[in-house]
């Protein structure tokens, strides 16, 4: 476990919400290795615990990011989309990101924030390894799918053989429904054919 994994979950602890690891790193975590290098770390939180988030920050630095770029996040504000990410700063330089994910409460689904059609049970949204919570990585890859660089190409390169089917089809499918002809989608089809 790495120095900043510990940290993070020392942040996190005695957290009431639901939280996981995102981005690069919750690929490594699923993989139970590192597989590249990582310039930062994102923790993914549901928009309906950010209440409980903004109490557990405490006195650390905290900005959310806006169209004209970072300001407060007041204890008393409430974040709206398309507000979904958030920096915190420690007094050691310790720097987190939270990135706001939406669910829908009544049927208990993660909902995609950028289609609310595309959606994953709660269950499915989160999985844990060694104790450690993180963003499921079939979302992590339909959030990286955006506007893939060459480490999210590594990053669908290194886990698509370690999907599960049912985790390789519900990608392939959300990415049929938001990106029509996105180019990771023969990739995957390869890997459910395989």
């Amino acid at each position: 476990m790495t120095p900043e994994i510990l940290r993070t979950m020392s942040v996190m602890s005695g957290y009431g919400g639901t939280w996981g690891i995102a981005g690069g790193w919750a690929i490594d975590l699923f993989l139970d290795r590192q597989t590249r290098p990582h310039a930062d770390l994102d923790v993914a939180v549901l928009r309906h615990d950010q209440e409980n988030l903004r109490a557990h920050l405490g006195a650390a630095r905290v900005a959310k990011v806006g169209a004209h770029g970072l300001s407060e996040w007041t204890s008393s504000e409430r974040l709206e989309p398309p507000i979904h990410e958030i920096h915190v700063q420690y007094p050691d330089s310790f720097h987190l990101e939270f990135l706001l994910n939406e669910c829908n409460r009544t049927t208990n689904e993660w909902v995609f924030r950028r289609d609310v059609r595309v959606r994953r049970s709660m269950s499915a949204a989160f999985g844990s390894n060694h104790g450690i919570p993180y963003l499921s990585p079939e979302i992590v890859l339909l959030y990286k799918s955006k506007a893939p660089e060459a480490k999210d190409d590594a990053d669908l390169a290194a886990i698509l053989e370690h999907l599960n089917s049912d985790q390789r089809e519900w990608l392939h499918h959300a990415l049929t429904m938001t990106t029509p002809g996105h180019r990771w989608t023969d990739i995957i089809s390869r890997g459910i054919r395989g």
